[in-house]
């Protein structure tokens, strides 16, 4: 959420959390004078919070005595996934989606006013990113699903939240002028598809269409630029096929754009 630097932080629980952190980046475990030295704590400091993080299963001491993360984080991460409240029945569409395009089919929504992936289903015929994982929340602005998204926030909001996560040049075609991104995003809300070519990763497109009007998210899907301008529109027509699935029962919604709906169901 954006917001600015509270005044009553407790700081034992922010020292906590930057040892998870620096902890997390370390696959290979730290020990007690690694931590304190990357967290710039006084060593006692340290151990009694290591100790203390290690008793709660937050981290696990190794036989050699570095420190890695404890399986309580991996239940903290189903927590998180499970309060995002995605609708019942989204796994079922991503997979139907994956089944008949053969695509990597991603949902999203805005989590804490940040755009989250929330769930996915990885199709045979789509490169494999695996930065791409559920709770994914960076490069709003390069993906089709974070623009889809983002194109629901008033423009000020907007603005406040790119400033805050900046426009890191993923690729070449990575958009990292503020005006020309906001102007792709009203361009594409008005035909009510959004795309990607090489923004995100190199030889990797996608497009995303909203669901419920934006309320609930978006989905969206994933190809290689070799398959990409034979098949996009096929994949963009399934996208809109299934968000009026989502939408309403019997069809596709009104909200969403004559230009979609007029797409040819993909074979």
């Amino acid at each position: 959420m954006l917001s600015g630097r509270p005044t009553d932080l407790i700081q034992s629980v922010s020292r906590a959390l930057r040892i998870l952190e620096e902890v997390g980046d370390s696959p290979e475990g730290l020990n007690a004078k690694q931590i304190a030295h990357r967290c710039d704590i006084a060593l006692p400091t340290t151990y009694h919070l290591v100790r203390t993080l290690a008793y709660e299963g937050y981290l696990i001491r190794r036989s050699n005595g570095q420190y890695g993360l404890g399986m309580e984080i991996a239940s903290r991460f189903r927590d998180l996934v499970a309060s995002m409240q995605r609708p019942p029945q989204i796994h079922e569409v991503l997979r139907q989606l994956a089944e008949v395009t053969g695509h990597t089919a991603y949902f999203a929504q805005l989590v804490d006013g940040r755009v989250v992936l929330t769930d996915l289903v990885e199709g045979p015929h789509s490169p494999h990113l695996e930065d791409l994982v559920v709770g994914f929340d960076e490069g709003a602005h390069a993906t089709a699903l974070g623009k889809a998204l983002l194109s629901t926030i008033p423009v000020t909001q907007r603005r406040a939240l790119l400033n805050e996560q900046g426009l890191r040049p993923f690729t070449s075609n990575t958009i990292t002028d503020t005006d020309r991104l906001h102007h792709e995003i009203a361009v594409s809300a008005r035909a009510g598809v959004f795309t990607e070519e090489e923004q995100y990763r190199p030889e990797v497109c996608c497009a995303a269409v909203l669901i419920d009007q934006g309320r609930q998210g978006a989905i969206g899907l994933s190809s290689g630029v070799g398959r990409w301008p034979r098949l996009s529109r096929a994949l963009v027509a399934q996208l809109a096929s299934r968000a009026g699935d989502l939408a309403e029962p019997d069809g596709l919604s009104a909200g969403y754009s004559p230009a979609i709906r007029g797409v040819k169901r993909a074979r």
